[in-house]
């Protein structure tokens, strides 16, 4: 845990750099302008196709009349909105990820680099189009688990667990190939996936649930409808500054192990070998002549 530790509070100390809190807000420029977007031309389209999904599903005509027989029959016109938002949210939470690991994981990469590893040799063992399709195959299967598994979310437990771990699993693959892309080659990458994974997947988790305080946050309150223009780029905005944070703190790690690893690769420090000895000249007798 010293190397996750280590790397954390240095991840922390990044956060409050001018630099990286701009880095933040260049992502929430771009979500925001798609997130308005959404809402303009596909809210009104998304809550009309919500709505017509609950009306013909028998279970929840049996819990409307429920719900009317308790007294709270107005209840059932915020839960098309917030389907639309749980719906919603997840997907712009990952096409944040995205964008972050586009614009921002390789500017942060490069101040850790520059700061802390400026000796350490570059393979570029990924380039830009690897990078992307890496980001975007895992954010399919991401995707995919989410749409397995949504009925599941009804379950308190699970919907407390699950998207936790998959967004921490996607955020450990995708953050930590883009911090390796540049300065590991293709071996030296797997390698510290294959040594490093349980740290790697920790760090994720965490990031995951941090991820999920800003969404939690709002969804527990029927407020967060009607304040959905404002919380959503509230929202993204913490969720992006939350992924510079993860960024910084994976930069960290994956740099420090692969250092690591090409220090434990390097030969033995050879000694040379002693110099032989100085060979003294012989010392010959000086001859003697005797006089006649």
């Amino acid at each position: 845990m010293k190397p996750v530790m280590d790397a954390l509070w240095r991840a922390l100390l990044y956060c409050l750099h001018p630099r990286v809190i701009l880095l933040s807000l260049l992502p929430l420029l771009l979500l925001g302008v798609l997130a308005a977007a959404a809402a303009y031309f596909g809210w009104e389209p998304a809550l009309a196709a919500v709505r017509d999904w609950l009306d013909a599903n028998a279970m929840w005509t049996t819990v409307v009349r429920w719900l009317e027989w308790l007294g709270f029959a107005g209840f059932k016109t915020v839960v098309a909105p917030l389907l639309v938002l749980a719906i919603a949210v997840p997907l712009l939470v990952m096409l944040c990820l995205l964008v972050v690991s586009v614009l921002m994981t390789p500017a942060i990469v490069r101040m850790v680099a520059a700061r802390r590893f400026d000796l350490l040799k570059r393979e570029r063992g990924a380039n830009l189009a690897l990078q992307a399709l890496w980001g975007l195959g895992h954010a399919a299967l991401a995707l995919i688990v989410f749409a397995i598994s949504l009925p599941l979310w009804l379950i308190p437990l699970v919907a407390f667990l699950l998207p936790p771990l998959v967004w921490g699993w996607l955020t450990y693959r995708v953050l930590s190939f883009d911090c390796l892309a540049d300065h590991a080659s293709s071996a030296e990458r797997r390698e510290v996936f294959k040594q490093h994974r349980l740290p790697l997947l920790s760090m994720g988790i965490v990031s995951g649930y941090l991820g999920m305080v800003p969404g939690v946050l709002g969804l527990s309150s029927v407020m967060a409808i009607a304040l959905a223009p404002i919380f959503i780029p509230l929202a993204l905005w913490l969720y992006t500054l939350v992924f510079a944070f993860s960024s910084a703190w994976f930069a960290h790690y994956c740099l420090k192990a692969l250092e690591d690893l090409r220090t434990a690769k390097l030969p033995p420090a050879q000694t040379p070998p002693p110099e032989p000895p100085l060979i003294e000249s012989a010392t010959f007798a000086k001859p003697e002549f005797n006089m006649p």
